[in-house]
């Protein structure tokens, strides 16, 4: 019995297979890697060494290793300003109106486009639906000035509505900014956000849509039984995806739009590590410290999420 285990193990033992045979076999499509292997490093990884410059009184002509080393100190100091509570309460608002509202609308629309029947119109609305992904954050945010300014449409009808007259911008209270960022969000993504929605949708099999509807179910009972089910996975690694993302509140498009009327709600973490590190008298070593305070929460969001996805739905990203 012995030797014949032996035999079989030996049987189906995969046979080694060296680096030398894995390249002459799969060379190709290590060639197509190679470009964004190396854009990553040469653009992700490396720039990675700058995160000295946090825990530095750092200075362009001493460089890294000869400036001064001030350990904890930056941190301290981003932690006590009176700016951070105020831009860390507006990065957690405006992600969570990302998170929920943003996160919500792209699955709304794929699954309103799986109920349309005709391919034609399917693909222009689609189609359509892509074009904003496309335009430039400075044409999305002059276009946004132009509705929203004193005399812009969008004002016109919000006053018809009852609401007073103004240039929505320049409002400072809460929620107005938060507002007008989450949905001019949602505008520019929800298109390309309902690619991986609309293909998944794809795959699920028609015969049973069919065996639903020949029992009863109503088109809403089949979207909610069996559509939503098939790609639960999907929509979880997504929404894993985008809890990590929470402190990436849309940097550009805050940038061109707050003026200092609007900096009590729309001043954001990216936008005061953007004025520390580029404003007069830049501090390099603060700025870098604020953007590694972003990093380490969105790590430990994205752990967080995946972790609470696994024991809630019993899927996870990793």
């Amino acid at each position: 019995m012995a030797k014949i285990k032996a035999a079989t193990q030996e049987i189906y033992m995969p046979p080694k297979v060296t680096w030398k045979k894995d390249l002459k076999k799969n060379g190709t499509a290590y060639l197509f890697f190679a470009p964004m292997f190396i854009y990553q490093v040469l653009f992700a990884y490396l720039p990675m060494f700058g995160i000295l410059m946090a825990f530095e009184n750092f200075k362009v002509n001493k460089g890294y290793f000869k400036s001064e080393w001030v350990g904890l100190q930056h941190f301290v100091t981003l932690f006590t300003s009176e700016e951070f509570p105020r831009a860390l309460r507006n990065t957690v608002v405006m992600g969570l109106l990302n998170l929920t509202i943003g996160f919500i609308m792209p699955v709304i629309f794929a699954f309103l486009l799986s109920m349309i029947k005709k391919k034609k119109t399917k693909r222009l609305i689609q189609t359509c639906s892509y074009i904003p992904n496309f335009v430039s954050a400075v044409v999305v945010c002059s276009l946004i000035r132009e509705f929203l300014g004193h005399d812009g449409a969008l004002t016109g009808l919000l006053s018809a509505l009852g609401f007073e007259q103004q240039n929505w911008l320049a409002n400072g209270d809460i929620p107005v900014f938060w507002l007008i960022n989450t949905f001019m969000n949602i505008w520019c993504a929800i298109g390309w956000g309902s690619i991986m929605y609309v293909a998944s949708i794809a795959t699920v099999s028609g015969d049973l849509h069919e065996a639903a509807a020949i029992d009863g179910a109503t088109r809403f009972q089949r979207l909610t039984k069996i559509t939503l089910p098939c790609i639960l996975p999907i929509i979880v690694m997504m929404f894993t995806l985008q809890v990590g993302l929470v402190f990436v509140t849309g940097f550009d498009k805050v940038l061109l739009l707050y003026m200092p009327s609007t900096y009590s709600t729309a001043d954001c973490l990216q936008t005061y590590t953007y004025r520390l590190a580029f404003s007069s008298g830049a501090n390099y070593g603060l700025s870098s410290a604020a953007g590694l305070f972003q990093s380490v929460m969105g790590t430990a969001l994205l752990m967080i999420s995946n972790y609470w996805n696994r024991k809630v739905s019993g899927m996870s990203l990793f």
